[in-house]
């Protein structure tokens, strides 16, 4: 399970943002993660409750927000969330097409505690 070694690289950003802004501890988390980017995020808060437990998050609540895909097509400049992920433009039909979201997993921001 990958989200181990992801949880633990993000708590190492936590920890570091902390410290530049001199907090006592991390109250709540919040991360982007996008559907194709092959995180789980059950298992990323999984991952994430059982790692905080000895780092200045050992309290923070996480809330993981999910990134839809989005395709852009270069043919006709159409961006557009696929359905039923067909990587087919909509508008033009052609197949060559760009993801882009949802592939990205962002530390988005932090309530920390002076």
């Amino acid at each position: 399970m990958h989200e181990f070694s992801i949880v633990q690289n993000l708590l190492q950003l936590i920890e570091t943002q902390a410290r530049e802004h001199q907090a006592n501890r991390v109250t709540r988390v919040v991360v982007k993660v996008g559907k194709f980017s092959g995180v789980e995020p059950h298992l990323l808060q999984t991952a994430f409750d059982t790692f905080k437990a000895h780092s200045i998050a050992a309290d923070a609540e996480l809330e993981i927000q999910i990134q839809e895909l989005v395709l852009h097509c270069p043919q006709c400049d159409l961006e557009f969330t696929p359905t039923n992920m067909q990587f087919r433009c909509p508008e033009c039909g052609s197949t060559d097409v760009e993801i882009r979201h949802g592939r990205e997993m962002m530390l988005m921001s932090l309530e920390l505690e002076t």
